[in-house]
């Protein structure tokens, strides 16, 4: 899997967002941090990702894929 270009992806798609990314073999951890999550669900947060990622899923490089999608004031308030 080609880390940077699911950074690329990534980041294109979400703009402003703090981009951290753990791969181990076809498997991806995201951690995502941006004001452009404000409004929106934990299910919707995961699916603009999703949709962003849509076509590596599909083809299989990609095989699960685990993420913390918060906004810089959720991860204020864990302390």
């Amino acid at each position: 899997m080609d880390e940077a270009l699911i950074r690329t992806l990534l980041a294109d798609g979400l703009p402003d967002c703090e981009i951290e990314i753990m791969s181990e073999g076809n498997k991806l951890v995201l951690r995502l941090i941006g004001k452009l999550f404000e409004g929106m669900n934990r299910v919707k947060r995961q699916q603009l990702v999703y949709s962003l990622l849509n076509e590596k899923i599909t083809s299989g490089e990609i095989h699960a894929v685990s993420m913390t999608c918060k906004t810089p004031a959720e991860l204020a308030d864990q302390g």
